[in-house]
Formats: C-alpha cells, structure tokens, sequence
C-alpha cells in the first residue's frame, strides 16, 4: 500500500518549482479592491465542483479515502464486510482561451484499492478521462460576483478493476456560482450527470462552499455535497474482480462523485450527503495549497465513503 507522505512529497515538489517563479503575497487579506484575486477553488468533489471563474492552471489531488468497515446489500440483504481505502493520485489542469471561456480537464489519475475483506483482492489502475468547456456567464469583478456553466464528457477509458471504464461514457452539465463579500468567500455547483448508457445511474449533484481569508496563509472553510440517483442504472455483469460482476446487483447505494457504479437498487438510498472542513493556505500569487477532512452525514454503510483526506496544490498561470 502506498503512503500518503507519497504525495505530500509530490505536492511539495511541485510547490517550490512554483514558488521559485512566483512572488509572495502579503499575510493580511485586501478584501475590496483586488476583485476576484482572493478566489480559491473548493476542495471537496474534485471532479465535479469547479470555481466559477475561467483560468489556467494546473491542479495535482491527492486523495485519501477510507472505506466503511461494513455495506449494505439491496432487498433487505443485510451487508457485507468491506474495509480498506481507496487512494487517488490526480492532476486536472485548465487552460484559458480567453476571459470568459476556458478548456477544463476534470478527471484522470492513478487509483490504488486496497481492501479489508480476504475476500477481495487489492486492486490498482486508471481513472476514467474527462474534460471539457467552462464559459462565464456573468463576469463582474466590481460586485465580485461570477456564474459560468462547464459542461464535461467522461470517457469509459479507465480500468474496470477500479470501477471504471463501464458503460459508454457520461456528459456531466454543471452551473457554477461565486460571491466574494469583504474575506468572505460563497461559492456553489449545480449539475447532473447523465450517461449514454443505461449501464450507468443517472446522478445530480448540489455543493457549496464558504471560506474566511483570516490571512493569506489561512483561510479556513466548509463545504457541503449532495448526490442523488435520478434513475439507477443496470450495471449488472460490470467489474468482474468483485463478486464475478454481481456487485452493482448486490448493492443499494451508488457511487458519489468518483465512482458510477450502475447500482440496480440505487433507488433504496438515492441520496449521499458529505460534510468537509479544511483551509487554503496562499503561498504566493500564484500557488495554494488546500486541506480538507470530509465524512457522510448519511449512513456510512449506505456508500463507499467512511471519510476522506483530500490534499491538494493550484498553481496558477
């Protein structure tokens, strides 16, 4: 199993590359007049909630997610034990084309699973590929006030092994909005996920996000996702290194943000609601770093998520 001091050294790394062609910023926040300077993009579902505001950067996750030590089966079942964690090595990058409009890559990596049950073989292999368009709708950096809709494809190119790479892919539409009020900062996404085959549940998702810049160097926050299965899918016979592909018939729950499972009786626990805390740290003008610590406020036992450390690095351009 890997360690996550792995990628803390990573994040380092790439964090005094960046500080080497950057200049530092002052300790204490200018609220008022640098317009939308004091964004910082939300921690929590990576792949799916986005700050409003088009840019180019690029954007290394690390994700330590622990899983619950039992799951719930459909039909009255009872569960299962399960256990272990599942770890996420990411890199999403953007790039602007110009003010309003900018390419996004929202998905990738490496995922390592590594699993409690004997019954269950550790598990290694790639995410699936997704990207896409953000353009902004609303763009006032006088009121500081943005809303822009992104809307992203994700590819079957990932490794079953993984739960990934099932079905024939899936268009995530998504509207972001950002307010910046003093050091206070509110941000939100509202999208759905809909796939090109029934393989696949069809998602919504609703998340927001408040921050304070106490001072560059902390700006603590909390963020809250929802999910919600709009139409489960029928991913009977996918992912054949768990239960020989009987998992997405076994289970009552789906996925959540990185995981589309095509759960047949994700109508039993439709909805997944996850609370995260953590904070930004400004290193210089142009890297932060974000911490957050995420748990389900729902039943553990009804999704994969025990909780989550999410680490990440925005390195601006």
């Amino acid at each position: 199993m890997k360690s996550p001091t792995t990628a803390l050294g990573v994040l380092s790394l790439l964090s005094s590359f960046a500080i080497a062609g950057t200049v530092a910023v002052e300790s204490t926040p200018v609220a008022s007049a640098d317009g939308f300077a004091q964004a910082r993009r939300p921690i929590s579902n990576p792949t799916l909630f986005d700050l409003a505001l088009p840019g180019t950067n690029v954007h290394p996750i690390f994700i330590y997610h622990n899983l619950p030590d039992r799951i719930s089966l459909a039909n009255g079942g009872g569960d299962i034990g399960l256990g272990g964690d599942v770890q996420v090595y990411a890199l999403q990058f953007e790039i602007a084309l110009n003010e309003r409009l900018s390419i996004v890559a929202t998905k990738d990596g490496y995922v390592d699973m590594n699993f409690d049950n004997p019954a269950l073989s550790d598990q290694e292999g790639f995410a699936n590929l997704g990207a896409g368009l953000k353009y902004a709708f609303l763009l006032d950096p006088v009121s500081r006030t943005a809303l822009s809709g992104t809307m992203t494809f994700e590819l079957p190119t990932g490794n079953s092994d993984v739960l990934q790479g099932e079905g024939d892919g899936a268009v995530n539409l998504i509207l972001n909005g950002l307010k910046l009020v003093d050091c206070w900062q509110f941000a939100g996404s509202l999208g759905f996920q809909v796939p090109f085959s029934s393989e696949q549940s069809t998602m919504s998702f609703l998340s927001a996000h408040t921050s304070y810049e106490v001072c560059s160097w902390f700006i603590p926050l909390v963020e809250l996702n929802w999910f919600h299965v709009l139409d489960p899918g029928d991913g009977r016979g996918n992912f054949p290194a768990y239960l020989n592909g009987a998992l997405p018939g076994a289970i009552n729950f789906e996925g959540g943000d990185f995981f589309n499972l095509g759960a047949v009786n994700a109508d039993e626990n439709r909805d997944l609601l996850t609370a995260a805390i953590g904070f930004r740290s400004r290193i210089t003008d142009a890297v932060n770093v974000g911490f957050a610590y995420e748990i389900p406020l729902t039943n553990e036992e009804d999704s994969l998520m025990d909780d989550r450390f999410t680490l990440d690095l925005i390195w601006n351009f």
